[in-house]
């Protein structure tokens, strides 16, 4: 069992969305202007490029933080949705229970799935109970609640002298510069860890903006992917086999909705590398062990080694689009069509990078605390 869990819960269109974060030790404080500023990068603001939902994204701490510190205790936290539109999903969410026709076809509440959403799946393991409005529980909207405990391990880990941020690496077929892995240097990553749309190439986030104005005007998405790099992190931390640090990390990621691929270090590079090419020499830097270069994302044999841990997060296309799509109705088993209303985000990776950077926080500090 793990000794630090989060529980998010909530619905995209239901009253409220919230978590609890429990194991995280007593005696760090909980800074207010550094939270919000973390839930703001998430939150779309006016960004031409997001979504037109405008929520106060407030949190409101129930419990386990004392005096502007941990407790020690359960973080309960819940977030009030204002800006809810629940008729735009008319086409998806049924009542409870409402299942009628094959059983093999409509063994779902839903009417007519949305492709590459959860509605297909969630109707048939629900039965039709799942409120599956704007994605219900599925939606990336509970990202908002991943972000806030993020922010709280953002305070334990900086105490560690441990620095977490990412950037916008790929938005389509235009790339931003890579991170340097071996030493990314602190002004840069304080600089990303606290942008709106955070890229290293101005001239790259110009391009980036066209594909996203033109996705928007086409009335379709485009898909693209987050580097993220972890620096301060000490030797040791995680276990061989499957307590490795790439799976604890990986388990966190994956918790991203639209995460498709997660690579660490060299990543898929490596199928057409030597072993003479991707090793990482060992160097001493500073009277410490390091590599000279660091192909591996900073962890061996599921261990940390010292060096920054290095990864890019990979995600699919916002599956919400205008575009009219091929479908079937869930009660008549017929082939139908839908264009999906809505307010959605042409791409979710400038949302995204406080989410990715959120999930590698929540990872490192559980292997910290499981150490």
């Amino acid at each position: 069992m793990p000794k630090l869990t989060l529980t998010i819960f909530g619905e995209s269109h239901g009253p409220i969305i919230g978590c609890v974060l429990a194991g995280l030790p007593a005696g760090i404080p909980v800074d207010g202007a550094a939270i919000a500023l973390q839930m703001a990068r998430r939150a779309p603001g006016d960004a031409a490029y997001a979504t037109v939902r405008r929520e106060a994204d407030q949190p409101e701490i129930l419990s386990g933080v004392y005096n502007g510190y941990t407790a020690g205790t359960p973080v309960a936290m819940i977030i009030r949705n204002t800006n809810t539109r629940p008729a735009d999903y008319d086409a998806v969410a049924a009542s409870n229970g409402d299942v009628t026709g094959d059983s093999s076809v409509a063994a779902g509440g839903g009417v007519v799935p949305r492709p590459n959403h959860a509605d297909y799946p969630a109707a048939v393991k629900y039965g039709g109970y799942a409120d599956m409005r704007g994605g219900g529980h599925f939606s990336g909207r509970l990202t908002a609640p991943l972000v806030f405990a993020g922010a709280l391990c953002r305070g334990f880990l900086a105490q560690k002298g441990i620095r977490v941020a990412g950037h916008v690496s790929r938005i389509g077929d235009i790339r931003d510069s890579r991170l340097d892995p071996v030493d990314p240097g602190n002004a840069l990553l304080e600089r990303l860890s606290e942008a709106a749309f955070p890229v290293i190439d101005g001239v790259a986030k110009a391009r980036m903006l066209e594909q996203l104005a033109k996705a928007r005007a086409d009335g379709d998405s485009i898909g693209g992917a987050v580097e993220v790099i972890a620096t301060g992190l000490p030797v040791g931390l995680g276990s061989p086999l499957f307590d490795g640090a790439e799976g604890v990390l990986s388990r966190w990621l994956f918790g991203i909705p639209a995460v498709k691929a997660v690579a660490f270090g060299a990543g898929a590079a490596f199928a057409g590398m030597t072993g003479s090419q991707a090793n990482d020499p060992f160097v001493m830097r500073g009277g410490d062990i390091r590599t000279a270069t660091n192909h591996c994302g900073g962890i061996l044999g599921g261990m940390t080694s010292g060096m920054p841990l290095t990864a890019e997060v990979t995600f699919k296309p916002t599956p919400s689009i205008a575009k009219e799509q091929q479908s079937v109705d869930l009660h008549t088993g017929q082939a139908a069509t839908l264009a999906i209303k809505g307010r959605h985000d042409p791409c979710v990776v400038p949302r995204a990078v406080p989410c990715v950077e959120a999930a590698v926080m929540l990872g490192v500090a559980q292997l910290i605390v499981e150490s």
